[in-house]
């Protein structure tokens, strides 16, 4: 199995790193789907050759609506993120945790609107993008590790999800779910892990925590 001719659904790919990630993706011969709430925005990604969608990420509703219209879907990766903090625990405000949250919605809505599709695929994929901090929280960056731990919990959920709905099918697990962490997101890291998610067995990758260089 390889990328080639999958077709790969970066959610609120707007950002540099979403930039480059189709990019890579592109001239790997996958069919990319870009998401974002500025069509403007998303002239950078069309221009690359990947299919762009306005929409919201973190809506439930509106990744519904945009799976009914897709026919195959072989990956989503939600990219939705962003970082507050400093000012130790006592900094760690309200409206920043409020700001970091779509990150959250967005692994919530995206999993939600295409388990159905990837667990369709031969080889589905959903990876989302989290940080070290998670297994070393610090006070000044609280609000985020917190938000990131939990959309890591949310993705292991994911991949008990296809591994359960596999097995009550007495089919073998095609689909994966994948955590990847990063220190400091170079996007240039980030571009080969993903073009790797199909270099093994889903049942090998499924539920796995790896770290980017």
């Amino acid at each position: 199995m390889s990328v080639t001719d999958r077709t790969v659904l970066l959610a609120g790919a707007t950002s540099p790193s979403g930039l480059a990630l189709a990019r890579a993706l592109v001239d790997a011969g996958a069919q990319v789907i870009a998401t974002g709430r500025s069509a403007e925005r998303l002239q950078s990604l069309r221009s690359i050759g990947a299919q762009v969608e306005v929409a919201d990420a973190t809506s439930l509703e509106a990744m519904t609506e945009l799976a009914s219209r897709l026919d195959t879907v072989d990956a989503v990766i939600p990219l939705v993120g962003g970082w507050r903090g400093g000012g130790g625990l006592a900094g760690q405000s309200d409206d920043d945790f409020r700001a970091l949250l779509p990150a959250l919605d967005a692994v919530r809505a995206t999993s939600r609107a295409f388990d159905g599709a990837l667990r369709a695929s031969d080889a589905g994929r959903f990876a989302i993008v989290s940080s070290t901090a998670v297994g070393r929280p610090l006070a000044g960056g609280a609000n985020y590790a917190a938000v990131k731990a939990a959309s890591e919990a949310w993705t292991r959920a994911v991949a008990q999800g296809f591994a359960k709905a596999a097995g009550d099918a007495g089919e073998p697990l095609r689909a994966a779910s994948v955590v990847f962490r990063a220190k400091a997101l170079d996007p240039e890291s980030l571009a080969p892990r993903v073009l790797a998610l199909w270099d093994g067995d889903a049942a090998d990758l499924n539920d796995q925590i790896l770290t980017l260089d």
